[in-house]
């Protein structure tokens, strides 16, 4: 135990108790030491009056006054070793005694609790034993966050108790981060009619901060809740006190109903009744901040008593060296006290005089009927909240909603209000964007959409023409038909290979010409098949040719015919290359051009497929599609059937021309009719084909048009061409004969060239060159020579 202790003054009467190393004498407010004057708190005692004996007296405010304040000197002569100070009537968190530094005097204050009070150079001599606002405001911060609150309105009142504590509470707050300040509002030291009104009204323009912090003044705390009241927002706002409310009845009376639901939070504190020396009988209330008077004597007790141990060691009262007492080493020792307080708590002080935070939290709670404080936490350091324990009007014990901005959906970024990160706006990631975190939206890879919630990628479903697909139907049944007919006529034509029709055709040209139309229609079963290198390779090649060999074989047919009949209006030479050899070579020609412009585009660019992801790369990603395909585009097939169409505009070009030689002679005009239809097919190709280039099943279309439009080029001819022939042959035998049928014309031109033909056709044994023509005029050479006539419909 220490040697000194606390004595009290029972009276007005200044009573010297009995002499002790150090006594502490307590003097009630308004008693003062004898020979003092009011204001002027000085003792006047005899220098020698205890012998060694120090008497140190305190004066205390009495409940008569709002504020206290204790002074404590320790005195040889009239000058204070030290101050003892709680707060003034105007502001109840500062010092009213706050000595000017250059006093040296130490103060340890019992309710100050401005935060700008811990400021070392400024009040480097003051200390307290109560914690400073900075902790409360932590404290509140740390209870926002725990019921996930991010946005909250400010409630100070004028001065700097309530300024200095909102102003730490937003310092706190940006420096944690998460919490938003919606408003921010001021209650003057003198307000007007209706500002209590006017401050809910702007409480209210934002709606959703229904947290409310409020450091404030017993009084304007009750106004403010009564001006909630008659705004008829009962239970709208969620009220958060600093320690002036704390567990106080008066702010919340008869206003339980607007209060419900608040917390409050509160120096821990306890009382000390076993240690009051009054009677058992007085009506008086302890006053909650005795165990701060106590412990702040007790420190500054500690203090002296550890001073006077090292400096007066073994001395009995004061050494030279306390004589007077020297401030700075006197503020040394204060902050060096550690010892346990009257409530159990240790009393100490950090490098800024400050006592560590540790509080009560509360909440005014409604139930049976009845409403009280409820403890259901506390802070030291960090928090302790039993959210279990907590009960909130309306909705329970289900945490109410403060907050700026409702979270995002999946797949919605936060678009973040400039100067308030609290509240923000969601976009969509629209399009093909996914989210990756809270405030980006990223284009998901080429071939990739976003998921259903747009939290990712998933890959783009591939598709391609499927062969039972209602598109590959039709041209799958003309293909079949058209294989099976081809099929047909070449079986039909060889089977009667030796007849004059087959003859009068021209044999080696019409096979020709029929395994063209073969390839055409064998063509859709290339183009709905997978596609892979080697499909896409036969693609390359078969597409384009199977129409150069048709067209390639009409060609050389128009072209001879031409020939023959131009040839036969100059002169009565036969033109060159009319033999079925040279009519085999310039097919070939013609044919071997388009298979070497295919041998270059192998080298150039080689054959693969492809999977096209903007094809159907559609506006919603929902039905974005990857089209599987030759790697084949519109300009490169442009070339491929570009040598096809002009071969087949040159045919049609020809087979006007001859479209004046009479029927009985050639096959002019069914060849012209073939390429009037061919043509008249080929342009409703084009825009169908190119026209549907932006659609969604362009796949399909183009692919469906495209071999539709090869396979009735193809049927055209095999149809005009092939199939009359073939009824004949089949139905009407009787017209496979020999027969003469001249035209005047014919009879001419066979006039001026028959002795050269003549002798020529000995030569052929199809008598090609005499059917082809004409039949010698003489009646001799009729009796002695079976020739061959051209029939209707029959090429020369």
């Amino acid at each position: 135990m220490p040697a000194w202790e606390p004595g009290v003054a029972a009276s007005c009467g200044w009573r010297a108790p009995p002499c002790s190393p150090l006594r502490l004498c307590i003097a009630p407010h308004p008693c003062t030491p004898p020979s003092s004057h009011q204001g002027n708190l000085t003792c006047r005692l005899p220098p020698r009056s205890f012998g060694f004996c120090r008497c140190v007296w305190v004066r205390t405010r009495g409940p008569s006054l709002p504020g206290e304040q204790v002074s404590l000197a320790a005195h040889e002569s009239e000058g204070a070793a030290a101050q003892l100070g709680s707060s003034p009537e105007i502001d109840p968190r500062r010092p009213r005694c706050l000595l000017p530094e250059s006093a040296q005097i130490p103060q340890i204050s019992y309710a100050s609790t401005a935060p700008d009070l811990s400021d070392n150079s400024r009040y480097d001599f003051f200390s307290r034993v109560v914690p400073s606002d900075t902790y409360q405001a932590q404290a509140m911060v740390d209870i926002v966050r725990a019921l996930k609150w991010n946005y909250v309105s400010t409630v100070a009142s004028e001065g700097s108790y309530g300024e200095s504590g909102v102003e730490a509470f937003i310092q706190k707050s940006r420096e944690d981060g998460g919490v938003c300040i919606a408003q921010s509002v001021k209650i003057p030291r003198e307000p007007k009619a209706g500002e209590f009104d006017k401050i809910i009204r702007r409480l209210l323009e934002t709606s959703n901060a229904r947290a409310v912090i409020i450091f404030a003044n017993e009084d304007d705390i009750r106004r403010v809740l009564e001006a909630a009241r008659r705004a008829n927002q009962t239970g709208h706002f969620f009220w958060m006190g600093s320690d002036s409310w704390g567990s106080k009845i008066a702010p919340v009376l008869h206003l339980e109903e607007v209060a419900e639901g608040a917390v409050t939070i509160l120096p821990k504190r306890m009382s000390v009744r076993d240690r009051e020396r009054i009677g058992q009988d007085s009506a008086y209330e302890q006053e909650g901040k005795v165990q701060f008077v106590i412990d702040a004597v007790y420190a500054m007790g500690h203090a002296l008593h550890a001073m006077h141990r090292d400096l007066c060691p073994g001395r009995v009262g004061l050494c030279p060296r306390m004589d007077p007492v020297d401030g700075t080493q006197l503020l040394k020792y204060i902050r060096n006290v550690n010892f346990s307080g009257i409530a159990g708590n240790p009393v100490t002080f950090n490098e800024n005089g400050d006592a560590p935070g540790r509080y009560d939290i509360y909440q005014y709670q409604l139930r049976n009927d009845s409403a009280e404080y409820k403890v259901i936490g506390s802070w030291t350091d960090h928090l302790h909240l039993r959210i279990e324990r907590m009960h909130w009007p309306g909705s329970g014990q289900q945490l109410p909603r403060s907050i700026c901005s409702l979270p995002c959906q999946p797949g919605e970024r936060k678009k973040t209000v400039k100067g308030m990160p609290c509240c923000w706006h969601c976009e969509p990631c629209t399009g093909y964007q996914y989210q990756v975190d809270r405030y980006t939206c990223k284009t998901c890879p080429y071939d990739m959409r976003p998921t259903e919630n747009r939290t990712g990628c998933r890959p783009i479903p591939i598709i391609k023409l499927e062969w039972g697909s209602p598109w590959a139907v039709l041209p799958l049944f003309l293909a079949v038909v058209g294989i099976a007919a081809t099929l047909f006529v070449v079986i039909t034509f060889v089977r009667y290979n030796d007849t004059p029709i087959v003859k009068a055709s021209g044999r080696e040209l019409s096979y020709v010409l029929l395994a063209g139309i073969f390839l055409c229609y064998a063509t859709t079963f290339l183009m709905i098949a997978e596609p892979d290198l080697g499909t896409c390779s036969l693609r390359r090649i078969f597409l384009g040719l199977g129409m150069s060999i048709s067209y390639a074989a009409l060609l050389t047919k128009t072209n001879r015919i031409y020939r023959i009949f131009e040839q036969g209006k100059r002169s009565v030479s036969a033109p060159r290359f009319i033999s079925p050899a040279s009519q085999l070579a310039i097919t070939f020609s013609l044919i071997s051009l388009q298979l070497l412009g295919i041998c270059v585009w192998f080298v150039v660019d080689p054959s693969h497929s492809v999977v096209d992801f903007q094809d159907q790369r559609t506006l919603d990603p929902r039905f974005a599609r990857g089209v599987l395909k030759c790697d084949i585009s519109d300009l490169s097939l442009i070339c491929l059937l570009g040598y096809s169409m002009l071969l087949m505009v040159t045919c049609t070009v020809y087979a006007i021309k001859t479209r004046g030689v009479p029927e009985t002679f050639n096959e002019a005009k069914p060849i012209g009719f073939t390429m009037y239809t061919t043509c008249i097919v080929w342009l409703a190709f084009i825009p169908i084909f190119f026209g549907t280039s932006q659609s969604a099943d362009k796949l399909y279309i183009q692919t469906t048009t495209l071999t539709v439009s090869v396979s009735l080029s193809a049927s055209v001819s095999l149809g005009m061409l092939y199939m009359p022939k073939v009824y004949i042959i089949l139905f009407h035998p009787e017209q496979n004969v020999p027969k003469r049928k001249r035209s005047l014309k014919a009879v001419v031109t066979a006039a001026t060239m028959s002795n050269k033909f003549t002798q020529k056709g000995n030569f052929r044994p199809n008598g090609e060159a005499k059917s082809e023509l004409c039949e010698n005029l003489e009646a001799p050479a009729l009796a002695t020579k079976q020739t061959y006539v051209t029939y209707t419909n029959h090429a020369i």
